[in-house]
């Protein structure tokens, strides 16, 4: 905690953010949940980038810690949890149509997944609605 407590010390907002959110996995774990609907370790793990256990326990257990997910018993699998965004969680939706804007405009590679950027085009308001959940 010392090391995280030295890092957000200079009080910079960018910072803070990339301390929070700001590695690749962790980035992705919301993706999944807002865009793919997914809830579960076992749903995480079929992500197609390939996360490893460790990688996404780590993750996972950081979002809960930073307030962005909770972790709450399966109802249906009391064994299992599922994971949801909080409030917190879905205050990054317009980051993350912005990343992926960017990407859209930047990203020149033949195997680029374009969908997403056309809807946001389409109708960028009913697509962040979407991404919060309402």
């Amino acid at each position: 905690m010392k090391t995280e407590n030295k890092i957000r010390s200079s009080g910079c907002p960018v910072a803070f953010g990339l301390d929070t959110f700001g590695d690749r996995w962790t980035l992705l774990v919301i993706r999944e949940i807002m865009l793919g609907g997914k809830r579960t370790y076992s749903e995480f793990l079929q992500a197609e980038e390939g996360i490893a256990t460790n990688i996404l326990i780590d993750r996972l257990k950081h979002l809960e810690s930073n307030g962005i997910v909770e972790k709450k018993r399966d109802p249906e699998n009391r064994r299992s949890f599922v994971y949801n965004l909080t409030d917190k969680g879905y205050d990054l939706a317009p980051i993350l149509i912005e990343l992926i804007i960017w990407s859209g405009k930047h990203d020149d590679r033949e195997n680029a997944k374009r969908d997403v950027l056309e809807e946001i085009q389409r109708d960028r308001t009913s697509f962040e609605m979407k991404l919060r959940g309402k």
